[in-house]
């Protein structure tokens, strides 16, 4: 199982921040879909800073799903769900029923667009007229804001490794939530650049 743990040193700079924020937008109690859980260390710290959500971590990938069990079978806590597989373009086959919120970090921009539009066809569908917000984090562009030059070189970087990457217009994904009845309802700047985008 150690073996199959892997690590992004960006987890341990944003994961604070990132649950201050958290701390605001999350309900008191109920499930949170985690997708896109990568190495699955933002989960375990999550999981253990908000005790009374049931976490459930997803990835597409086999590898992430094996390094997310293995954090999983060193934590102490009962509120961290087995991994599942789970594809953000194909919002049809998620393995989950219901959520009350689901969160997304740093997929938007490595991922194809159609992960995005299923991202938030998905969202619409699960978490239905509760209320519950779907937060997303990571780098985006922003109308009459300028990019900072790091994002900007991110940007073209990602595109070299995969056409289908790159960063996201944030008015894009507020017409896309549009289109599923929902509006973006918080913004928060975050270290590095970072966007936290919360929809409900």
């Amino acid at each position: 199982m150690m073996s199959a743990k892997q690590h992004a040193p960006a987890t341990l700079r944003n994961r604070e921040p990132i649950a201050e924020v958290l701390a605001r937008e999350l309900p008191a109690s109920g499930t949170v879909l985690e997708i896109a859980a990568g190495t699955g260390e933002h989960a375990v710290y999550f999981a253990e800073r908000f005790h009374a959500l049931a976490w459930q971590p997803t990835d597409p990938s086999d590898e992430a799903l094996a390094s997310i069990a293995a954090y999983r079978a060193e934590y102490p806590g009962d509120n961290l769900a087995a991994p599942l597989l789970l594809d953000a373009a194909a919002p049809e086959s998620w393995p989950v029923a219901a959520a009350d919120a689901i969160v997304c970090i740093n997929m938007v921009h490595i991922s194809p667009w159609e992960a995005t539009l299923g991202l938030f066809r998905g969202a619409a569908r699960l978490l239905g007229s509760s209320g519950g917000p779907l937060i997303l984090y990571g780098p985006y562009i922003e109308a009459g804001v300028e990019t900072a030059p790091s994002n900007l070189e991110f940007d073209a970087s990602l595109k070299a490794r995969n056409p289908l990457w790159g960063l996201r217009e944030a008015e894009a994904l507020d017409a896309l939530a549009a289109s599923h009845g929902m509006a973006r309802a918080a913004r928060y700047a975050m270290p590095a650049n970072n966007l936290v985008l919360v929809y409900r």
